[in-house]
């Protein structure tokens, strides 16, 4: 009896963004679960399947529900926007089992948007960067606005995921203003909005430009480091090979 449970990062854009590991996870599972707007993103890819969808902040509920089938011998797959350990459901999975050893939890890698968004918008993380969510949910403002200060002041380029959302409309001008403590208002940022879909966006901008950009929770930010430029229109961040 199978009992094994697949967490499946599916990528930025669903179908079109997933591995062929990921899409050979799902074809394998007969329940795939889910949050309702991932499940609608790969639903009609797969209309054979039985999904299992719960809203906003149902993490831990979806995730027992899926370790609970897959315990009891079903095909089951629990899917997470781009990879499902970068702020996906590994992580709460591997909580919620704990220690015991069925099911077995194989974590399938995906594509995260700290990836797909620099490819779109160039080269901008071709040496260290940090990735840096401005949710408040589940971690507090002071302790976000600490890593980018610190990030900022060791010169790192930097992703922000959840950058802004109904609730927390200055979250980006806020961390803007954090960053602008050790970086020039003219450090090149850049921004890739519904990545892998039909109303796909980047821009390239400054960092002060930045400060007044209206982005949403389908909004990746990258701010480039002391020595990113534009090349062509596009975010470069130089690894050094050219001074070796």
């Amino acid at each position: 009896m199978n009992k094994e449970l697949y967490v499946v990062g599916i990528g930025p854009g669903a179908y079109d963004e997933m591995t062929l590991r990921a899409c050979n996870a799902l074809k394998n599972s007969e329940l795939i679960v889910g949050y309702s707007a991932y499940i609608d993103l790969i639903r009609a890819y797969f209309p054979e399947k039985e999904f299992y969808a719960t809203p906003m902040r149902g993490e831990a509920a979806r995730c027992r529900y899926a370790l609970e089938m897959a315990a009891a011998g079903r095909r089951t797959a629990v899917v997470c926007s781009g990879d499902a350990g970068v702020y996906g459901m590994a992580g709460l999975v591997y909580e919620l089992r704990g220690e015991s050893e069925t099911p077995e939890i194989v974590v399938v890698g995906g594509l995260t948007a700290a990836c797909t968004g620099a490819a779109l918008l160039g080269a901008p993380l071709t040496h260290d960067f940090a990735l840096i969510s401005l949710s408040d949910l589940l971690t507090e403002w002071e302790t976000i606005e600490k890593r980018l200060d610190r990030a900022a002041e060791a010169g790192l380029s930097i992703v922000l995921y959840n950058p802004a959302s109904r609730k927390r409309k200055d979250h980006l001008r806020r961390a803007c203003e954090v960053i602008l403590r050790h970086a020039e208002p003219l450090r090149v940022c850049g921004v890739a909005r519904n990545i892998g879909r039909e109303s796909e966006q980047v821009a390239v901008m400054t960092l002060a430009q930045l400060c007044s950009y209206e982005a949403d929770m389908a909004t990746t930010i990258f701010i480039g480091n002391p020595q990113t430029k534009t090349i062509g229109g596009r975010m470069v961040t130089p690894r050094g090979y050219r001074d070796v």
